[in-house]
């Protein structure tokens, strides 16, 4: 079964197109009979060649396939416009209006004036409701099974993320205590040793040992220096042992946006006398927004502006509702207290809630002078 449905995933949309119009067309041909009028087999025919359209169109075409109805019991044309446009519309209703438009008009043909005529009437409008439906729901079914597997790619992205972020966590605990213990210890005994040193340089009156004991305070002081460059390596959250992770700027802020996974914009310009732990705290707000924006709201666009208000600079993070349900992800809002104890050290305020128009909103102020 997956492997026919792989091979006919092959097949050109053209030709596909080419066979349905093709098929539709056979089945207008072969159910037709004489009581129909020259237009009414136009009209039908149009509505068979617009199933070309279809993928684009689909709502116009299925209303081009309704005279097809008027001249058979279950024209295909109809049906397979009736299943294009369940696949591609999440309107219900609209769905439900086109089924019983199909099925009034394959039922209108038998309209009479007897009332045994009315009760015929009324049975093969609800065959038709019945046979409208089956395409309809397939449709739906097929809607789901694609929005399914994007929520599980979704997922496995977000789970991907979550692992790589807890190895880096705890890396960069075990780091810490590396750094703290050799910190506490080593550097102890080490001072110690260039303390006693030191004065035995000074009261000592041997020249030999006055140099020894220099020799041994020198060599202390540099095993300091690199004990410090040590501990400040193991202190880095990232995966190379070799250099310090740099902090970043609102130089980085492009690279940032660019690489967020979702569609979003960034505007406007800051001065370059913007302190350090304040392009700390806009950056940080930004991807902590951004990544609240690819895991919340699916689909959605984001706009992200930085502005100066006076003595105060900051950004305004905001999004659009999302496009697709949104994952039922955790969320402990960690990240938004975080940025506000952020915001409070450097005296500023930090502002996040629903927009006007169903988005999210971000917004960062912060002095100008935070040094």
């Amino acid at each position: 079964m997956s492997r026919a449905r792989a091979l006919w995933k092959r097949v050109p949309a053209p030709v596909v197109d080419i066979l349905v119009v093709a098929v539709a067309a056979l089945d207008l041909s072969l159910n037709l009979t004489g009581d129909h009028t020259p237009l009414g087999v136009s009209l039908a025919a149009v509505g068979c060649a617009a199933l070309a359209f279809r993928r684009r169109f689909p709502l116009a075409v299925f209303l081009l396939t309704l005279p097809a109805g008027l001249t058979q019991d279950v024209p295909i044309a109809v049906l397979v416009a009736l299943f294009t446009l369940a696949e591609r519309s999440r309107d219900r209703r609209l769905l439900a209006v086109c089924v019983a438009l199909s099925a009034l008009a394959s039922s209108t043909p038998w309209l009479p004036v007897a009332p045994v005529d009315r009760t015929m009437t009324l049975v093969f409008f609800v065959y038709g409701l019945a046979t409208a439906a089956a395409p309809v729901l397939f449709g739906q079914l097929l809607q789901a099974q694609r929005d399914l597997a994007r929520r599980l790619a979704e997922i496995e992205e977000a789970r991907e993320h979550e692992r790589t972020l807890h190895a880096q966590a705890v890396l960069a605990r075990e780091r810490a205590q590396l750094a703290r213990e050799m910190h506490d210890v080593v550097s102890h005994q080490v001072s110690l040793i260039a303390v006693r040193a030191g004065a035995l340089q000074v009261a000592t009156k041997d020249a030999d040992a006055k140099e020894a004991a220099r020799t041994i305070r020198s060599l202390s002081v540099t095993t300091l220096d690199e004990l410090r460059t040590m501990v400040t390596l193991l202190r880095a959250s990232g995966g190379h042992a070799t250099e310090p992770t740099p902090q970043p700027t609102l130089a980085d802020l492009h690279k940032l946006v660019e690489s967020s996974g979702t569609h979003a914009r960034l505007s406007g310009a800051l001065p370059s006398t913007v302190g350090t732990p304040a392009q700390r705290a806009l950056y940080r707000t930004v991807q902590e927004a951004l990544t609240n924006v690819r895991k919340h709201a699916p689909g959605a666009t984001a706009r992200v502006e930085l502005w100066q208000d006076g003595d105060d600079v900051g950004v305004t993070v905001t999004n659009s509702p999302p496009t697709r349900p949104s994952l039922s992800l955790p969320g402990s809002q960690h990240g938004l207290v975080g940025l506000r104890e952020r915001a409070d050290i450097l005296h500023g305020t930090l502002e996040a809630g629903p927009a006007a128009d169903g988005g999210y909103r971000v917004r960062l102020r912060i002095p100008l002078s935070t040094d």
